[in-house]
């Protein structure tokens, strides 16, 4: 079983069957300490794709009804281990990390919010469409070895081919 990556560096490994059921322990525990104040809880990001080559950290989506009163959860996520990094980079998103190396990263938005139709929309294409699918791990595989040390633009990269699924898929 494969899961951590080092802060900083870009590495895709093969997919892993052991993925789902580590999304669904972490699933449980995070419901145990904030389910009261979430609507949905899913598996997104690359490990959320069967067969998708990944980097080796899980992607958990949080969906919340507002932005603000979410902030009651942080407490707890840091209970569970995770670094609570504020909005990082995207308005409106509670962003946590877990581990050293990094395990998890949490999204926690507001289900009506682009953000969250976005990151179900691409998983759900993705896996739907494995044409789409085995371009991405192509482009995923690409960058990571152009940018194996700057996780900053290898995620900037990326964004035009999520774009253009996005586009279609909608």
């Amino acid at each position: 079983m494969i899961l951590g990556l080092q802060s900083g560096v870009v590495e895709i490994v093969p997919y892993q069957t052991d993925w789902p059921r580590l999304y669904e322990q972490e699933k449980q525990r995070i419901i145990a300490a904030i389910g009261a104040h979430v609507l949905l809880v899913q598996h997104v990001g690359s490990t959320a794709i069967p067969g998708m080559p990944s980097k080796p950290i899980i992607d958990i989506g949080i969906a919340v009804h507002k932005f603000e009163e979410a902030q009651v959860c942080i407490s707890p996520m840091q209970a569970l281990g995770y670094e609570y990094k504020g909005e990082f980079g995207i308005p409106r998103r509670h962003y946590f990390i877990k581990g050293e190396p990094r395990t998890h990263h949490v999204h926690m938005v507001e289900k009506d919010s682009d953000d969250w139709q976005n990151m179900i929309l691409f998983r759900d294409h993705l896996r739907a469409h494995p044409d789409a699918a085995r371009d991405y791990a192509d482009l995923k595989r690409r960058l990571a070895s152009e940018y194996c040390t700057d996780r900053g633009r290898y995620t900037n990269e990326k964004s035009p081919f999520i774009q253009k699924v996005l586009k279609h898929a909608k």
